[in-house]
């Protein structure tokens, strides 16, 4: 089976995770490590032959075009991730829809040729209380979301009884849910990111192999900066620092092992947009 393999291309300072001691306002006072990071993954996917979604923060397009125009140009598919990568629960719809004609303007000005079918919210908040975001989304005529999370659990995310495969969540928009397996009841995710640091690698492989057995492929996902274990360190509280540097030594060498053992196209392919 085909996996979807994409990549939420921001750098290490805006994450949500992070946004208590830096604030977005300051994100250019510090160090800027998303284009090595990132041509570091491109080469790491043109060594397995994988083509991958790209959800490009607004901002990362302004401050780098040149990047993006060759992620384009290499074959991937570019898709949005907001432009300054805030969380849709915080957002009136006015703003929200300020973020979003303000990315994809940016695309048109750097000269991107691709219409722009997806759409990503930081932080997975399309939840039970923000669908009304899904109006905006078909507005400006995206074709699939990838942004619900079907776990009950996470304090920030998650719609626990959500559908597991791509499913229809509004008319003429696509939702493609972040992937889990259900064990003993419960949804666990199995779909990268900070799950894909904190599993051993055999665990997450295993549980792969039980979602494509299952006749669905997985959703997964990466950033640049978790391949990048000398990024700048901030002072964090104890479960935010963990979930934010917990294996970063370790990712790449996972990745590559995944990228080995599965196969993986971009989100569009997948959905046969």
């Amino acid at each position: 089976m085909i996996n979807a393999f994409s990549i939420d291309l921001e750098d290490w300072f805006c994450v949500y995770n992070l946004s208590n001691v830096i604030k977005q306002e300051d994100w250019d006072s510090y160090e800027y490590r998303a284009e090595k990071n990132t041509r570091k993954l491109l080469s790491i996917l043109d060594e397995f032959n994988v083509k991958c979604t790209f959800f490009v923060l607004g901002w990362i397009s302004e401050k780098s075009p040149e990047l993006i125009k060759e992620i384009e140009n290499r074959g991937h598919e570019i898709a949005f991730h907001t432009y300054t990568h805030s969380l849709i629960n915080y957002l009136s719809r006015e703003q929200f829809e300020e973020e979003i004609t303000k990315g994809l303007n940016i695309f048109k000005e750097i000269g991107i040729k691709q219409t722009i079918s997806g759409f990503r919210a930081p932080s997975f908040t399309i939840t039970k209380d923000t669908y009304w975001a899904l109006e905006i989304l078909s507005k400006y005529n995206f074709r699939y979301d990838s942004s619900v999370f079907p776990v009950g659990f996470h304090p920030d995310y998650g719609i626990n009884n959500a559908p597991l495969s791509p499913y229809e969540i509004k008319e003429n928009l696509l939702e493609f849910p972040l992937s889990v397996l259900k064990i003993m009841g419960k949804n666990i995710p199995c779909c990268g990111g900070g799950y894909f640091r904190l599993y051993p690698y055999f665990l997450t492989k295993f549980m792969i192999k039980k979602v494509n057995r299952q006749g669905r492929p997985v959703n997964f996902y990466i950033h640049p900066w978790e391949i990048d274990p000398d990024q700048p360190k901030v002072n964090l509280p104890l479960l935010k620092k963990f979930r934010h540097y917990n294996n970063l030594n370790k990712t790449e060498k996972r990745l590559r092992k995944l990228l080995k053992d599965f196969k993986f196209t971009t989100i569009k392919n997948v959905l046969g947009l």
